[in-house]
């Protein structure tokens, strides 16, 4: 199935502080439910003489269990909108990561496909970039989006990031 990821603004104030919440709620839960269960296994089914390494083991696994089924119950709840939609926007960009090196010579190639993937990409990436405040590596993801511009308008494209589906990965 083709992911339709569109780039949306985000609020940059919100997203973080819905983003620290949901972290420190994970831990939290985590935790809690990792020393309950583990308690309780160790309780009911250990014994002084042993060490109690595959209880605690299975009481964190019905932790990670607990904490991937609240995610899941919660993903679309108004609270989580911008969070969901930063980890499916890393998702699709690591997608596209994994077959750049394959996609970024045939720009030069003139390669319409290629020129919609990395301008979705570095768009993106730039968003991702302003709202963790990653100023580094920003300029090098400029520069190379300013070359892919110079490239669409050489061939006359009129190129947006809706232009992008997931699907245009799957012939690279």
């Amino acid at each position: 199935m083709d992911c339709l990821m569109k780039l949306r603004p985000i609020d940059k104030d919100r997203y973080r502080k819905h983003y620290r919440i949901v972290f420190a709620a994970i831990v939290i839960e985590l935790a809690v439910i990792s020393l309950i269960c583990s308690t309780l296994l160790i309780s009911w089914l250990g014994s002084p003489d042993e060490t109690h390494f595959t209880l605690n083991l299975a009481g964190f696994g019905v932790a990670v269990l607990s904490v991937a089924y609240t995610v899941y119950r919660f993903r679309d709840h108004p609270f989580m909108d911008e969070v969901v939609y930063v980890w499916n926007l890393k998702k699709q960009l690591n997608l596209i990561y994994r077959k750049q090196h394959k996609i970024e010579p045939l720009i030069e190639d003139n390669n319409v496909d290629a020129m919609v993937i990395m301008n979705y990409m570095y768009q993106g990436s730039k968003q991702l970039y302003e709202l963790d405040d990653n100023t580094i590596t920003i300029e090098d993801l400029a520069i190379k989006a300013r070359h892919l511009n110079t490239k669409i308008e050489e061939k006359g494209l009129t190129l947006t990031t809706d232009d992008y589906y997931s699907g245009l990965l799957g012939q690279f």
